[in-house]
């Protein structure tokens, strides 16, 4: 006698070339560059992508280097946003009290130095695009509940039960990744005793495009221009304080501000929350296992005194989608370790750099040593003085500059 077919079947997997967990300002960035060059994507994401749309304006931003700009650009994701964005044209560095500062013009820079974003902005170009492409699947809101790597490939199970297929992983999950964590994949940590409260304001007078990075004892304040009569700011304090100054009163909280603020834009005020942030460096101890690797905050978290931490992020995205596009292209195998050992070369040196740099900028200028202050505010002054170093600097923050290889996304060309 036949038996009865089973009313329950098993979900057919979801099979695709690459799995990207997390689908954040670098992890979406990535799926739509990988998907609009043919390669199939699966993304899980942790958002609901309806609130994301439907979010109103929160104050978080991030610079975008000229060079990132680019990449943004040539994905297709630039001229969604850029409307709702800021270019740099200037750039202001002054330790405490100064008269003495760093100054960079956009004369120098043949234009904008980068933009200022919010990250909504960004968030919803993806959001938008993803769909609209045929080699791209969004799974969100989505929770990854278990991920087996094997010589064979890449088998994820979410929380809900569905399955996917991969070649490879790329763990786009941020400084807690869950992916690095199953991988086994160690991170080194340095604490700052440091946390950035960040927030946006509104000012009398025009901004007219120039950031502020003024250093005091307690850490930098940055003064970011967003478009309109307004500015996000990333205010360091050292970490015991942050409470009692985030539970201030409005009056209180907009007094103490002001003292570090100061009046060269008239008068000032907060609008919206307040945002607090412990600043650490991290580093993972690589960047690739079997079938696997990490791009963005996943592998590399830096200070952000320099502006840099996203646009480190979508440098990792330049290089392992011109890796993985050529490879799809010959018909290789996206997760094979030569791919990605390529891709852990290019990128390590780069980010190990950029974080020395951050490190050594915060331990110089977060105290207020009568010899250390001097002696640092002499080489601001000299450095604005020294012409070809000042444009190397100013070069190297744009992404224009790079050592080794530079990826065609960051000089805008397709790939």
């Amino acid at each position: 006698m036949p038996t009865a077919p089973s009313s329950s079947t098993t979900p057919t997997p979801l099979v695709k070339d690459v799995l990207i967990v997390g689908g954040g300002l670098v992890g979406g960035t990535l799926a739509c560059a990988l998907a609009r060059h043919g390669v199939d994507v699966a993304v899980i994401d942790g958002t609901d992508p309806k609130a994301l749309l439907a979010a109103d304006y929160d104050g978080r931003c991030s610079a975008i280097a000229l060079a990132c700009q680019k990449v943004l650009d040539t994905v297709g994701l630039w001229e969604p946003m850029a409307e709702e964005t800021q270019p740099i044209l200037d750039i202001r560095v002054a330790d405490g009290d100064s008269p003495l500062f760093l100054h960079y013009w956009q004369e120098d820079a043949g234009g904008p130095m980068g933009y200022m974003a919010e990250n909504r902005s960004l968030r919803k170009a993806i959001l938008k695009m993803l769909p609209a492409l045929p080699s791209a699947t969004l799974l969100a809101p989505a929770r990854l509940a278990t991920l087996d790597r094997s010589v064979d490939g890449v088998t994820a199970v979410l929380a809900d039960g569905r399955e996917i297929k991969a070649r490879v992983v790329l763990a786009c999950d941020g400084r807690r990744s869950q992916v690095r964590s199953m991988a086994g994949i160690g991170i080194k940590t340095l604490g700052y005793g440091q946390t950035a409260i960040v927030l946006t304001v509104e000012h009398e007078l025009p901004h007219e495009g120039c950031a502020v990075e003024h250093f005091l004892p307690a850490g930098p304040f940055a003064i970011l221009p967003m478009p309109g009569n307004t500015s996000s700011l990333v205010w360091t304090e050292k970490d015991h304080l942050v409470k009692g100054i985030l539970d201030l009163p409005d009056d209180i909280f907009q007094a103490e501000l002001e003292k570090r603020f100061g009046d060269f834009l008239g008068w000032v005020k907060p609008v919206g929350p307040r945002f607090a942030y412990p600043l650490t460096l991290q580093f993972a101890d690589r960047y690739v296992d079997t079938r696997l690797a990490l791009v963005g905050d996943a592998a590399h978290g830096m200070h952000p005194v320099a502006g840099q931490g996203m646009n480190y992020g979508l440098r990792d995205v330049a290089v392992i989608t011109e890796i993985l596009v050529n490879a799809h292209r010959l018909g290789m195998d996206l997760g094979t370790s030569t791919l990605l050992t390529d891709y852990q070369a290019m990128r390590r040196y780069d980010n190990l750099l950029m974080l020395g740099i951050t490190d050594v900028i915060v331990r110089l200028f977060s105290n207020d040593i009568k010899p250390v202050a001097l002696a640092r505010r002499l080489g601001i002054a000299a450095v604005d003085k020294m012409t070809p170093l000042k444009k190397l600097f100013m070069n190297h923050a744009m992404g224009t500059v790079n050592l080794g290889h530079t990826p065609k996304l960051m000089k805008g060309e397709a790939l």
